[in-house]
């Protein structure tokens, strides 16, 4: 590897190490040392959405007009590190909140910043960036390894002694040192000129009439609604977990970003196989599977069926909405290709996260317990929505097979 690339690689490690170092433990976090509602932790979540609705603004405006990527991501991490610090001193929800809401319009935009960064440096995308990217899940699995084995601070008796409060200082250090080390990284003006495209293309309003394609439409509906079993998961799993005693739960919940390594290699020669739709199809149903085992699984003899609920990331997650990045990128072709994915990226990770979050946080107020949860209840809800998706989109969305499917699927 050339010393770029590990330049790169570690600008990508750091990045994913400061997200999961604390997104992960957030709703455990919340609910045990601030005494958040789920309708609260539902709030704090979504501000993932809000700074995904939020980040092709200052994307669009700022850094493909006015800025190099790298200073702006230089900045923008310096400043997420003074937020981090506020979220680790922050006593209750109210003093929380306006925080995690800024950090979060502050961050969503370097995940963007972090990838224009990459590809201007390479001369070959398709075959380079994948072994780039790896680094990003790595950051993103020591992070809760760190957390879980050599810190502890997700155990039983570090969570009540409010131990995960640590998690944002770590974060705001590693922040921090991104922030700093990003000044070094390879300059990366911006191409666009400032009288180029517009709103409409900035927040990729032009990809609306791919819309007018039936098979398009469903799969586009079908990605807003199965990002509401999506939003359980983010904002439960380590909760549940931790609340039935589960050991080390966050660095038992690594096992879905190793599965996800894996079954990401495995994606390509799934679809050229398969197709796109089965591909979708395995996608969705896994989350039906998941969220059962979730609910019929415990942390004594059937504690395996929670960790090949956890090992079922890689299937949900990159069956689905990778293989539907790439499923866009075909149906796009040339012309609204970064509109398309912009339009793909703000319905998903914006306004579905946004819906499923809400939902989540109603279910899980709704089933709450003394003590506890009734999670049975709450994961059964998910499943039998996913399943729901899963047949309407089984029996609704009609497959075609450009050869240029394959073609993508190859370079995924």
């Amino acid at each position: 590897m050339s010393t770029l690339n590990v330049r790169l690689s570690l600008m990508m490690f750091l990045q994913f190490f400061i997200w999961g170092g604390w997104f992960v433990t957030l709703g455990t976090f919340l609910a045990n040392n601030l005494s958040a509602t789920g309708g609260q932790i539902g709030m704090a979540f979504s501000t993932q959405s809000w700074g995904a609705i939020l980040a092709p603004f200052v994307i669009g405006l700022i850094a493909d007009r006015y800025f190099n990527a790298e200073r702006l991501l230089a900045i923008l991490h310096l400043v997420g590190a003074v937020l981090l610090f506020q979220l680790y001193r922050a006593s209750d929800f109210a003093a929380f909140y306006p925080f995690v809401l800024s950090y979060m319009i502050v961050y969503m935009p370097t995940l963007a910043l972090v990838n224009a960064v990459a590809f201007r440096q390479m001369r070959d995308p398709a075959q380079e960036f994948s072994k780039i990217r790896v680094w990003g899940t790595v950051g993103w699995i020591i992070a809760g390894l760190v957390i879980s084995f050599l810190f502890g601070w997700d155990s039983q008796q570090a969570i009540a002694a409010g131990a995960l409060r640590n998690t944002f200082l770590m974060c705001a250090i590693a922040s921090a040192l991104l922030g700093l080390y990003s000044f070094s990284l390879p300059s990366t003006p911006p191409l666009a000129r400032r009288e180029q495209g517009g709103l409409r293309a900035i927040l990729g309003l032009d990809a609306l009439r791919l819309l007018k394609d039936r098979s398009f439409a469903i799969f586009f509906v079908a990605s807003v609604l199965i990002c509401i079993p999506l939003a359980f998961y983010y904002q439960n799993a380590n909760p549940f977990l931790a609340e039935i005693g589960v050991d080390n739960p966050t660095g038992k919940m690594t096992l879905g970003q190793i599965s996800e390594v894996l079954f990401m290699l495995l994606l390509p020669l799934f679809i050229q196989r398969f197709g796109i739709k089965k591909t979708l199809l395995l996608g969705m149903l896994a989350w039906t599977l998941r969220y059962a085992l979730f609910a019929y699984g415990n942390n004594g003899d059937l504690l395996f069926m929670l960790v090949v609920g956890i090992a079922l990331h890689g299937i949900c997650y990159d069956f689905f909405f990778v293989s539907g990045q790439i499923y866009t990128d075909t149906k796009a072709g040339e012309t609204f290709k970064g509109s398309a994915q912009g339009l793909i990226t703000l319905a998903t990770y914006g306004v579905g996260m946004l819906i499923g979050f809400w939902v989540a946080g109603k279910v899980t107020d709704h089933f709450a317990a003394v003590p506890g949860h009734d999670w049975q209840s709450i994961w059964l809800f998910p499943a039998v929505f996913a399943l729901g998706v899963f047949l309407a989109f089984l029996v609704a969305f009609r497959e075609q097979r450009p050869a240029s499917l394959s073609a993508a699927a190859k370079t995924a």
